[in-house]
Parts: structure tokens; sequence; C-alpha cells
């Protein structure tokens, strides 16, 4: 099924910086493509507050980049600004939303309307940003029929004819884990070919098809990987840091604890050297009190640092 292209926005503005644009063939980096949009949110608040002009440092500082990287970024899109004045500010906001396809409406549906879904249903800046929530979709019966930010939620069986007649060519997927793949097959199967998927599960899809996946509990344990750090804390470092960890993890380290004193009541290797066990015990002991071998030592000596 071919998928009609969006609409244009009757706010866009005229292509003066037409004569200025790279070279299609040349394209932008991925990384750049990353940055573009911190670049716009920086930009979209020095213009609600009628900042006329920034320089590459001020930019690079809201954004959180060094101005090296911004100035190589803008350059992609032919814009460099002017010596001792900077970037016009309304023109880099257009130049970079015309670069995101942001000059244009993007319908999107949204899949699995729990509370992340009403979430992301009721939030502002979809329509601001140059997306359309076309149709909430759920398979829950008693889901189906409710409303949602003033649309009413629709059942999954009418994905095909949403996506066909609304042409839409984003789908949002806020399913439980276990669905989540069927969900995307079904999405795919209809001509959808982005996906911005909220599932913590890893999708499978075909070559042509984009997945963007946000999983909030992977940004968490990043952030406790920095506490612990910051709190001098050893990873898997002692009981006092192990009682307070969540069950899955106490249930892992003992069953390392139990391989580990295994390991020590087995018989050694035919033809193993008695004595140089012994000599590897001692060197072992006289270097941090280690048992060797995976003896049953601290949790330390089994996982790794």
């Amino acid at each position: 099924m071919a998928i009609g292209r969006p609409t244009q926005s009757s706010s866009q503005a005229p292509d003066t910086g037409a004569a200025r644009r790279p070279s299609r063939a040349r394209g932008i980096p991925e990384a750049t493509v990353a940055r573009l949009p911190l670049y716009l949110r920086a930009l979209t608040a020095l213009s609600e507050r009628s900042v006329p002009t920034v320089s590459s440092e001020e930019l690079a500082a809201a954004a959180g980049v060094n101005s090296a990287k911004l100035r190589k970024d803008f350059s992609y899109l032919g814009s460099y600004g002017t010596r001792g004045v900077g970037y016009d500010v309304e023109y880099l906001v257009y130049q970079i939303s015309r670069e995101l396809g942001l000059t244009q409406d993007w319908p999107v549906v949204i899949v699995g309307i729990g509370n992340l879904g009403h979430a992301l249903a009721n939030y502002g800046g979809f329509a601001s940003r140059g997306f359309r929530v076309a149709a909430l979709l759920d398979a829950d019966p008693g889901v189906v029929g409710t409303t949602a930010a003033g649309l009413p939620v629709r059942h999954m069986d009418e994905l095909e004819s949403i996506v066909e007649n609304q042409q839409v060519s984003i789908g949002v997927i806020t399913t439980p884990p276990g669905a989540a793949q069927q969900v995307c097959d079904r999405l795919v199967e209809a001509g959808v070919t982005s996906i911005l998927n909220f599932a913590p599960t890893v999708l499978t899809v075909p070559d042509g098809v984009d997945v963007r996946k946000v999983d909030l509990s992977i940004e968490l344990q990043i952030l406790a990987f920095h506490e612990q750090r910051k709190a001098g804390e050893e990873p898997g470092g002692g009981d006092s840091v192990l009682d307070r960890a969540p069950g899955p993890v106490r249930a892992a380290a003992a069953k390392l604890r139990r391989a580990a004193g295994g390991a020590t009541k087995a018989e050694p290797a035919k033809g193993t050297d008695r004595s140089a066990q012994g000599r590897a015990a001692k060197t072992a002991a006289q270097a941090g009190g280690a048992t060797p071998a995976g003896g049953e030592g601290d949790l330390s000596a089994v996982m790794p640092a």
C-alpha cells in the first residue's frame, strides 16, 4: 500500500535559504540529526523571548554541546552565521524545522491507551512541533470507546483503514512488552514506516522501517550507575549493598555464591599438581585474601569489577 506524503502546513515560510542548502548527496550524519532537536528547543526558547541573534557559544551552552561541534553541525545545513553577529534565531528555527520535516503535518497513531498512552495523548507539545495525533488504538474492550484528549479510543481492527485514510506513517507503541512485536508487525503491514517504541522490548522490523526506542528503566539504571560511583560504592561489593538490591539481583548473587562454594569441593583435574595449587592459594591470599578457583570468599571475587 502506498503511503501518501504529509500535507504541507499553511504556516510554512517561503524557502529563502534554498541557495544555501547543502547538497543532499552529501547527507547529514546521524549524530548531527540527533542533535538538531536540541538546537531547535534552545532556539525556540530564544525566539519566545524575542532574542534576534545568538552566538555559537551561547547556543551551544543552551543545547549542552561544545561550540565547535555546533558550528560543524550547522555547516551541514549550509548555515555559517555572521562574524561578530552570530546566527539569526528565526531563520535557524525555520531551517532546522524544515530539515527535520517539521514544516509539514505528520499524523501519528498511538497504540496502547494505558497510563502512558493517555499521558502521550494529552501531551500538548505534539501540535506545536508538527505532529497531529490522528487516532488512539487499543484491543481491550474495556478501553475501546473511552476518550483521551478529546479523541475516542478505537479498536485495533480499524488500524489499517486509519493508516490509509489518515495517511499515517508514524506509529507510537505504548503496549505491554508481550504485545509490542505483534502491534509492530501490524503497523508495518499497514504501511507505517517509522515507529516510536515505549515498550521495554527490542522490536524486529524489515529494512526501510525506522524504530526509535524510549526505555525509561534503562535511563534510570544508567543514573543508578553514576549515583553508585558518586557514593563511593564498589559494584557488587558487600552484603550491605546487596541487601538493598532488587530480588532478581540478590537471587543472582546467591547463585554465584553457591557456584563458588561448590567449586571448592570439586576434585582437582587428573594430573593436577597439588603443590602448584597450594602455591597459587598462598599467592592469592597474599594478594588480597580471595580464595582461588572460585572459592567461598567475597562476592567481589567472582563478579567482574
